[in-house]
């Protein structure tokens, strides 16, 4: 059951203090908005999933190669979800660098590497009561399992809308909900609802960062991107899930993997 830190009552606060943690001097050096994932390069390259709802407009004037990054990440807070999924890749940069999660990770990132997070947590899950929130690809298999909930903002067959989470989510054992609830800023209130579950932030767009697990999160399942050039030539050829071959690791950490003393 997940317990937030006494500190950290309003889980919007969130998105200020990652903000507050980039480094003023440092710029952007190039940005690929693809089909799939939007891919930003600072010191090291992030990621985030192309938000492809709403106007495909953005109001970023280019080139934002050479601009702050703090400048870019700030994009994120805005309603505009095109320019959102660029600052969520600006902010990846930073916090998704092999280096930078590697110095709060007390396993290595080859130790932390996981190929799914649905099956790592197969027997966590099994006969629990489990709501997914966003559909990742076979889903389906879980439902042997488990008492599955599947929501979705473009339901397919068997999933319930978002809007159902208000009612779902406070009684489920088990939630997992994908970064892009960071970008369209539903997440605040996704982990609110989902207080008192076990809570898995997954997907490509997550920020790593332990300052989630103030906010009740306790377990973590994003992505380090190893090989920046085969991400950013797999995302100019509309790529999905073929960013992993091309050099995109997943990797999934708790609360229990700190370094001891570090501090967010």
């Amino acid at each position: 059951m997940s317990r937030w830190s006494a500190g950290a009552a309003n889980p919007r606060a969130v998105y200020g203090r990652l903000l507050a943690e980039l480094p003023v001097q440092r710029k952007v050096r190039s940005c690929l908005v693809g089909l799939g994932w939007t891919v930003v390069e600072s010191e090291a390259c992030g990621i985030a999933m192309t938000f492809r709802e709403g106007l495909h407009t953005s109001t970023l004037r280019p080139p934002l190669a050479g601009r702050s990054l703090t400048e870019v990440a700030g994009h994120m807070l805005g309603w505009n979800l095109y320019d959102a999924a660029i600052g969520l890749a600006a902010l990846n940069s930073y916090f998704n660098a092999p280096a930078r999660v590697q110095s709060w990770l007390r396993p290595s990132l080859e130790e932390a590497a996981a190929e799914s997070i649905f099956e790592v947590l197969a027997e966590r899950i099994a006969g629990q009561k489990v709501a997914v929130v966003g559909h990742f690809p076979d889903l389906e298999l879980l439902a042997a399992d488990c008492r599955l909930t599947i929501l979705e903002r473009r339901p397919q067959r068997g999933d319930l809308p978002d809007p159902a989470c208000e009612y779902v989510l406070p009684e489920q054992d088990v939630v997992f909900i994908t970064g892009t609830a960071f970008t369209n800023r539903t997440l605040p209130r996704l982990l609110e609802l989902a207080r008192d579950a076990f809570l898995v932030l997954v997907g490509p767009s997550v920020p790593l960062t332990p300052l989630w697990f103030e906010f009740g999160v306790d377990l973590l399942a994003g992505t380090v991107v190893t090989n920046p050039a085969g991400v950013r030539r797999a995302a100019e050829e509309g790529a999905h899930r073929e960013i992993f071959a091309a050099g995109a690791q997943m990797v999934q950490m708790t609360p229990g993997d700190v370094r001891l003393g570090f501090r967010p």
